[in-house]
């Protein structure tokens, strides 16, 4: 999400990884679930993401359990009202002789290493002149020098210095076809590669068709083994996304993190993934004839959230609707804080004694919350909160426990507390806590500080399509245009007509 997605005021200026399916969910393949029993409905919210510094992306990702060994998941039965969309067939994709094109920043970095596989392949700078040749097997190294850019060639044992003047190159294979590909790192990339200079630093640009970015795409946001269905629509939200975010002006178009959304190369592509993009091809959702935000994340816990209470802007399409993500690993988590942890990530009032809820949105989620410590309090945005404490979503709420206890004094488990009012001061979950009794003492006479408990649902912002309901839906039968539907409201399938 990523600037993330073509309206500034819309979403946060990143998201973190944690707003998507954790990379681990990528490493088995979930047991064939059972569909739940009939009548079990989710839970709309009983408990927020409009990042204005870089949020998420630092937060550590969440160690989750490999799919095969997740629970089979209950799954909820519940008509969809599809009289409200008026989703309709999109027209048969036609043959485009220009596909579009996406410049994709893989890496910013003091030095870059790059090779040609499959072929070789000759850098060229802005004017297009070839600046020399690599064969088969040979590479580049590239670092800043002076005011532009030296280029050594591996085993030629002498660097070249391209001029002042020319501040970017671009590395395009002899020999352009599917088995061509430029090695970055440790990953492989079809397309070119265009390199240029940033201060002291090398921004290396992946210039690649759409519909050949995708497939790697949905693999690295989706487990391949997933269904066919939430597959391609996560195709389609996808290819709406990056169309939306291009930008001729700037240096890129996209991150291949979940500053946008994650591009890991060819390692991510496979058969399934890429049957998806294939089956979808050039089809987008609009709205009023312009391409939607089509934001995503990976788990809702319950039900996803409106936009105008996460972000600034209400859009029509990106509205709260219940979620079917009950088989998600992270549909309900806990963390704890140390005291000593709490004072390091409360400096400015020495830690945190009590945490309340100042507003939230109409699901649940943290907007505005007020934590209290020793020296003060400090009044942190839900954004701010999550960033803060690494939480996997602002659908949360606190509780303090003593150490050593069971748990909190009275507390309810996290998926049955109701929503508080979005004005309201103190949460439940606060006001139990005040009224546990007095905290021991210790055997030196000294009061054992607290431990701050955070049990919360879902992860990520909550907005637009849940990946795990998308998962959940298409288990029981839903194909992938009634799984956009669902989450889209009001958007269309259809072609894309190059502008």
């Amino acid at each position: 999400m990523r600037e993330r997605v073509g309206t500034p005021e819309l979403v946060p200026r990143k998201v973190t990884c944690t707003d998507r399916i954790p990379p681990l969910a990528h490493a088995a393949t979930p047991p064939p679930p059972r569909l739940a029993a009939p009548g079990r409905s989710g839970h709309n919210g009983a408990f927020s993401l409009r990042a204005s510094g870089p949020p998420l992306l630092l937060v550590p990702f969440a160690l989750l359990l490999p799919l095969a060994l997740l629970p089979v998941a209950v799954l909820p039965i519940v008509a969809l009202p599809t009289a409200l969309l008026p989703l309709q067939a999109p027209a048969p994709a036609r043959a485009e002789s220009a596909e579009p094109e996406l410049r994709v920043l893989l890496r910013r970095a003091a030095s870059l290493d790059v090779a040609p596989l499959g072929g070789g392949a000759q850098p060229l700078d802005e004017a297009g002149r070839t600046l020399l040749t690599l064969a088969p097997g040979q590479s580049l190294a590239l670092a800043p020098s002076g005011a532009g850019i030296a280029v050594r060639r591996s085993g030629s044992g002498a660097d070249l210095q391209l001029p002042a003047s020319v501040a970017m190159l671009r590395l395009e294979p002899l020999e352009p076809s599917g088995a061509a590909l430029l090695a970055l790192g440790e990953r492989r990339y079809r397309g070119s590669l265009v390199v240029r200079r940033e201060g002291d630093q090398l921004l290396a640009v992946n210039h690649i068709g759409l519909e050949a970015y995708l497939p790697s795409v949905v693999g690295s946001e989706m487990p391949a083994s997933w269904p066919l269905e939430a597959l391609s629509a996560q195709a389609v939200a996808a290819r709406t996304y990056a169309l939306s975010q291009r930008r001729p002006a700037a240096a890129f178009d996209v991150k291949a993190t979940v500053a946008s959304q994650m591009y890991r190369g060819v390692e991510a592509e496979t058969a399934s993934t890429r049957a998806a993009v294939a089956r979808t091809r050039s089809q987008v959702l609009l709205h009023d004839g312009s391409l939607i935000q089509a934001v995503f994340h990976s788990s809702s816990g319950g039900s996803t959230e409106n936009s105008g209470e996460m972000w600034t802007r209400q859009l029509p399409y990106l509205v709260s609707v219940p979620d079917f993500d009950h088989s998600s690993p992270v549909s309900a988590w806990q963390l704890r804080f140390s005291p000593d942890q709490l004072r390091d990530l409360f400096q400015e009032i020495d830690g945190a004694q009590r945490i309340e809820v100042l507003a939230a949105s109409s699901s649940g989620r943290i907007r505005r919350a007020r934590v209290i410590g020793p020296r003060g309090s400090l009044d942190l945005s839900g954004a701010e909160l999550r960033q803060r404490l690494g939480l996997r979503s602002t659908l949360v709420r606190f509780a303090f426990e003593q150490p050593g206890a069971d748990g909190p004094a009275a507390e309810q488990p996290a998926a049955d507390l109701p929503a508080d009012s979005a004005s309201g001061s103190i949460t439940r979950a606060t006001a139990l806590a005040q009224l546990q009794p007095p905290p021991p003492l210790s055997f030196t006479g000294r009061l054992r500080a607290p431990i701050l408990v955070a049990s919360g649902r879902g992860f990520g912002h909550g907005v637009g399509m849940s990946q795990w309901g998308a998962y959940a839906m298409a288990l029981r039968g839903s194909g992938y245009a009634e799984i956009l539907r669902h989450y889209y409201r009001g958007a269309e399938l259809r072609a894309w007509a190059q502008p």
